[in-house]
């Protein structure tokens, strides 16, 4: 996974479409306690039932499901989800712990906003994430989203009320950016 000269290759950074195989993963990953800590799923997902979602959603062209891969191994997921109004919600789980930190949340990210604005031709990408998760707040912040508003006791959640904050990116501020 590292070369030389100890940093992770971002040419090895992919996305590809969400599979039939990729569903036993996408469980592993989301049941899993690290990764769970800020999602706020129906712990635990079925095997089962999340290909029932998947056969039901597969089709759907107001979301796209995708694998984020590092040299070929599948290692998390990404998407953008409830597109409508030239406009999309962001998620991902790096599913895999020997590949965090390594800067693979970026690149895919890079890649699904390209893949938003240029593809999908999206003028605008928000998310919401948990406010006590600082570090994906930083990932957020790094590629350029900026926050725009904090949703109090947004959802209950693990026995208490969870704020929320907002994030967006504007196509003009990705390009920009870029």
């Amino acid at each position: 996974m590292k070369g030389s000269t100890g940093k992770t290759d971002m040419n090895n950074v992919t996305l590809r479409k969400f599979t039939a195989d990729d569903v036993e993963s996408k469980v592993k990953w989301i049941n899993d306690p690290v990764n769970n800590e800020f999602l706020h799923y129906n712990i635990p997902l079925d095997v089962e039932k999340t290909h029932q979602w998947f056969e039901n959603t597969k089709d759907n062209q107001n979301r796209h499901d995708m694998i984020i891969e590092y040299g070929g191994v599948p290692v998390g997921v990404i998407g953008i989800i409830n597109i409508g109004n030239k406009k999309g919600e962001y998620y991902i789980t790096l599913g895999e712990h020997d590949y965090r930190r390594r800067g693979i949340s970026y690149e895919a990210t890079k890649l699904v906003l390209d893949f938003a604005f240029n593809k999908l031709g999206l003028q605008k990408v928000w998310l919401c994430v948990d406010e006590k998760n600082v570090a994906a707040r930083k990932l957020y912040e790094k590629v350029g989203f900026s926050q725009e508003g904090l949703l109090r006791k947004d959802i209950y959640f693990k026995g208490e009320m969870i704020n929320r904050c907002m994030y967006g990116i504007l196509r003009e501020e990705w390009i920009n950016k870029k």
